[in-house]
């Protein structure tokens, strides 16, 4: 059994991309300092997210500069990641259409991406969606990805889970609520559903959850911080709250799932046949 140290950012980003490179290269090198493995960074970190939730109070912004998922500035990240492993959000490109993606490198080169599939409220004018959820190996371990909504559907994550993810990774812009939002960030009650999304996907698969998110402002929106590391029994063992910083915590992601499915299996103990409706999925058996 050996330990990796995981960490998830909560920071600022916006659609210079020099500058949104020069707050990943600071973040990179304060988690490498801290020993930090595998580092996430928020949804859309590469060129901003949309100035607003409403198609029409974007005026003409144009959006985050488009980028190939074999490009110069995903090879540039790659390159910062160097010998640790980097998850980071961005507009890819591809043909004509647009993804709201995250790509997840080393040193070596991509070793997964993930484009969004659910789309809240007007995001689909901006992006297309893509269609399916997969995990994939990497030097700290099996790992799924997700972009903010996305952790809103149990499916989603439980079909990372029965891929035999260890390490579910949920990105977001997760912004505070349009409508009555609370004077104090930390009381708002789309952070309390940022926060009860990410402990209830950890607890339910019984895997281990990092999940970053945008911090600050951007347009119209308000961000509500609150990265976390999450253990497979839904406890929080680190967390930034709704300010900038980084949140990590160091376990042994084998052994901590061992001890979560030790006696109650949520994997092992489903029984498709009793819920016809869901489609019957045949990944990985948990490990």
């Amino acid at each position: 059994m050996s330990t990796v140290r995981l960490a998830a950012v909560s920071a600022e980003f916006g659609r210079d991309l020099e500058e949104d490179f020069a707050v990943a290269e600071r973040l990179i090198k304060e988690a490498r300092a801290d020993g930090a493995q595998l580092l996430a960074l928020p949804e859309a970190c590469l060129g901003g997210y949309l100035l607003s939730l409403d198609a029409d109070g974007r005026g003409a912004d144009p959006g985050p500069p488009p980028l190939a998922p074999d490009g110069p500035e995903i090879h540039r990240l790659a390159a910062l990641a160097g010998d640790m492993t980097v998850i980071a959000g961005y507009c890819e490109t591809d043909g004509t259409s647009r993804y709201n993606s995250v790509v997840c490198v080393s040193g070596d080169g991509v070793l997964g991406n993930h484009r969004k599939v659910h789309q809240p409220l007007s995001e689909d004018a901006d992006y297309a969606s893509g269609d399916g959820f997969a995990a994939f190996d990497t030097p700290v371990g099996r790992i799924g990805m997700l972009i903010c909504y996305d952790k809103a559907f149990p499916e989603a994550a439980r079909e990372l889970a029965l891929d035999g993810a260890e390490i579910g990774v949920c990105v977001s812009a997760w912004p505070a609520a349009r409508t009555d939002p609370a004077p104090d960030l930390a009381e708002d009650r789309w952070k309390r559903r940022f926060d009860l999304f990410d402990r209830a996907r950890a607890l339910e698969n019984q895997m281990v959850w990092l999940s970053a998110n945008q911090s600050g402002t951007f347009g119209s929106l308000r961000f509500v911080g609150s990265a976390k590391v999450v253990g497979p029994g839904g406890d929080l063992l680190a967390g930034t709250g709704v300010g900038a910083g980084i949140a990590a915590a160091e376990l042994d992601v084998a052994e901590a799932l061992e001890t979560a499915r030790r006696s109650m299996g949520h994997l092992r103990d489903r029984r498709p046949d009793a819920y016809p409706a869901l489609s019957a999925t045949t990944g990985a058996a948990a490990r």
